[in-house]
Parts: C-alpha cells; structure tokens; sequence
C-alpha cells in the first residue's frame, strides 16, 4: 500500500458555449434520426467554438480554486493533464497559465499526459510531491478539444466525443482528516498501441511532409470493438491488484468515477467488474466522453451534486491509449 495524505481541496469545470444535441449530430453524421442516442446514449455533447484549450482549461482552474478557497498566488505548481494539444511547442500548461494572466507568476507549469488517462496519471505523480513536501498545492487542468480532430467517416467515435474541461487542487491532508490516497496503478500493454491513434504532427510524419502523409492522419483514429475486447480481459484482474494494494472491495466504494464511454461498454464493464448501478458515476450522456477531462469532470459533479462527502472511498478507473489501464482509489 502506498498512502499519501493527499486530498483533493477543490473542483471546477468549463464546458463551450455551443451544445450540441444527439439530434444534430445525426444530420451532421448523415445518420437515420436517433442513431445517435442508440449508439452512444448522449444527449448533448459541447463543442469549442472560438475557445482555445487553453482559455477553457483557464475558466475550469479560477473554477477550482475559488471551490478550493484559494488564490492563483498560493499555487505552487501547474500542470495539464490533457491528451490533447492546443499547439506541439509549448506545452499546454504553459498556455493554461498565460490565459490565466498569470504571465509573470513563475509558477512552474508542464504537461502530464497519458491521453485518456492523464488526469489519474497526474493527480498519481503529483501526490508524490505534495506527500513529499515539494509543493504544497498543485493545479491539475484537464483541457480538451476533440471536435477539432474527429474523422467523421468512423461515425460511432465521431458521436461520442465531446470538448471540455476540469480542474483539480491538490494538497496535504491536515492532522485527524480522513482525506487520503491508498493506491493508483497502471499499466500499458502497447500490443494495442494502434487501435487508438492520431499518426501525423508528430516526428513520425511530421505535418510539413505533405507527400508522406493523408489528411486522415491527422484525424483520431480509433478502433473501439478491438480496444473493448483487450480492456475488458484485463481490467477486472487490474482492479483485483489495485484494490488489494488499497486493502479494499468493491463493497468498499462509495462511488466509481471512470473515464466515460458508450452506455453498451459501461454496461457491460459495469457487469464484469461487479460494480453496482448506484456505485457507477455515468455523465455520458449530458457530456460525451471529453478523453482524460472525463474522470475529473466526473469528480466535479460527484462534489459538486454533494453525491459524496469527505471520507468517502471512490475509485477512479479507466482506459487510455497505449492500451494503458489505470485508477487510483482514494478517500475523499
């Protein structure tokens, strides 16, 4: 068991000003009316209109720190946990804190990411600094832009994602609080590394070598039938190990928070990992799934809708490209 006597101080999240609705997406997908909701189960999704990431992840941070009853000045570290890039240079965090005005803060800001999972990646290392004494309050800013990248001919990924974002504040756990974190793990397994990808930008096809490469990749690519099929077999020995190391059970949590995908997954997750319909968090379907912003986001209406109180044990899980599993369970 690996404690740390790290809580989670405050939540915020800021979603785009454009809701779109299952309905439009079904005449944006070229799809029969309903198809949409059938597939996925969400009602409405957000997209980011003239928003950058950065200026989203901003609004979602001065949201969490006013729950948390801080100011920017008492920050000691930034960081993004985003799967998704406003720009390759400079890291994200770096654009978070200029779009917070706090251009000559020197706070030290960079980036955290594992896409999907960047968040329980984050708030995992970062608990390790604060637990150590390194930095007292650390600003975690999931901040994400899919609408930007969707392929629109791969209908079903195309009509479930979403653009948002969440932030965390982390810090030490007072004498006699019962806030703490008991254990997080992950995991990779990079025989799927191709089922979820973005191929181009990058040093492998960088964008200038237009005869290398397709405008399609530059656009997500996902196979969700294969990436299923791989999660689903090693999950529920994954949260064997992660409980154990938290000396816990499922009967234990007040509440699980994943990384939010179609209703027929959770569903059928839900069933394998023997997690019960009023343990399962799902905002799916009033968010879409908005990639490593999800489980924050998540964590936000859980605190926020007053779904848990302080002492609560929670688990945060989930999948993320690579194939990488991760969650960490804690108390709230």
């Amino acid at each position: 068991m690996h404690t740390r006597n790290v809580k989670i101080i405050g939540t915020g999240k800021y979603m785009p000003k454009r809701r779109v609705s299952d309905t439009e997406m079904d005449r944006l997908l070229g799809v029969p009316d309903g198809w949409v909701r059938k597939k996925t189960s969400v009602r409405y999704r957000y997209f980011a209109g003239e928003e950058t990431a950065s200026q989203m992840g901003a609004r979602a941070a001065y949201a969490a720190l006013e729950s948390a009853g801080l100011a920017f000045e008492e920050v000691d570290c930034l960081v993004s946990t985003s799967g998704t890039m406003e720009q390759p240079i400079p890291c994200t965090a770096a654009l978070i804190q200029e779009a917070m005005g706090q251009q000559q803060s020197g706070v030290p800001a960079f980036d955290i990411n594992s896409t999907c999972l960047s968040f329980v990646a984050g708030l995992d290392v970062m608990s390790y600094m604060v637990q150590a004494g390194r930095y007292r309050h650390v600003l975690l800013v999931s901040t994400e832009v899919a609408s930007k990248g969707l392929n629109w001919q791969q209908k079903e990924s195309a009509a479930l994602f979403g653009d948002g974002a969440a932030a965390a504040v982390i810090g030490p756990s007072g004498p006699g609080e019962p806030s703490k974190i008991l254990s997080a793990a992950m995991e990779t397994y990079s025989e799927g590394a191709h089922l979820s990808e973005i191929r181009g930008g990058g040093s492998g096809l960088p964008a200038g070598s237009c005869d290398q490469t397709k405008a399609e990749d530059y656009l997500f690519d996902m196979q969700g039938e294969a990436i299923f099929r791989m999660a689903s077999k090693r999950l529920p020995a994954f949260l064997d190990r992660l409980l154990n190391d938290a000396g816990s059970e499922i009967k234990d949590l007040k509440l699980v928070i994943p990384h939010q995908g179609s209703a027929i997954a959770m569903e059928l997750l839900r069933r394998k990992l023997r997690i019960s319909k009023e343990q399962l968090l799902y905002i799916t379907p009033d968010h879409g799934n908005t990639i490593a912003a999800s489980i924050p986001m998540g964590l936000h209406e859980a605190a926020s809708q007053g779904l848990i109180k302080r002492g609560d044990r929670l688990l945060l899980l989930g999948t993320s490209a690579g194939l990488t599993l991760g969650g960490v369970v804690l108390d709230y």
